[in-house]
């Protein structure tokens, strides 16, 4: 597997670097070099081309991205996952305030950490030792303490009224009528497909 990330840098320096990467690589000048270099976090530093400077940051993903690459255009080979971006900004822009980026890569992904990851519960911690205790002393043979006794009442109400539904007689089902059987006309009767057939040989 290979270590890639993903380069994210506005429009006019996307367009320079188009045309460098497009240009023949044995010519020279200073204009073609690029650089980046990270500060001491780790996550904030300065991409460099030719002799124009812009700041960059490290930014984590909201979810993995695969990468693939293809040697014939129809085997596709796995090549990394990429979970990292790097975002370049032009000068006087916003400064990122977080770490974590807000969005994924596409339209759909749009505030992804909001819309599609859950918020973790605010849990007291207090509840959970309780819960836990309790969980420990009912597996150990015992009885859970500070048991609500309104929960325990409405339990117990609930059981002798699942203890009358099942004494209840079910109803039996109504009787059909009896309904004589209707006689063809002039009391033959019926002929089926297999006699007529019979008949014309």
């Amino acid at each position: 597997m290979e270590e890639q990330f993903i380069l994210r840098v506005p429009p006019s320096v996307a367009e320079r670097l188009d045309r460098l990467l497009s240009e023949n690589a044995s010519s020279s000048s200073d204009d073609k070099s690029l650089d980046l270099t990270f500060s001491e976090d780790s996550r904030s530093g300065t991409f460099s081309v030719g002799n124009d400077h812009f700041p960059a940051f490290l930014l984590d993903l909201p979810g993995t991205v695969e990468s693939y690459k293809t040697y014939d255009d129809s085997v596709l080979i796995k090549t990394a996952d990429i979970g990292q971006m790097i975002m370049v900004k032009e000068e006087g822009d916003n400064v990122p305030d977080e770490v974590e980026y807000r969005h994924g890569l596409t339209p759909p992904m749009r505030d992804a950490r909001r819309r599609r990851f859950r918020r973790e519960p605010d849990l007291n911690p207090e509840l959970v030792r309780r819960a836990e205790k309790d969980l420990q002393n009912i597996m150990a043979g015992g009885t859970a303490e500070n048991i609500d006794v309104e929960a325990v009442e409405h339990e117990e109400d609930g059981e002798e009224n699942a203890r009358n539904a099942s004494k209840k007689v079910e109803p039996k089902p109504p009787e059909k009528p009896d309904v004589p059987e209707a006689e063809t006309a002039g009391g033959e009767p019926d002929r089926s497909d297999s006699d007529e057939s019979d008949d014309s040989m």
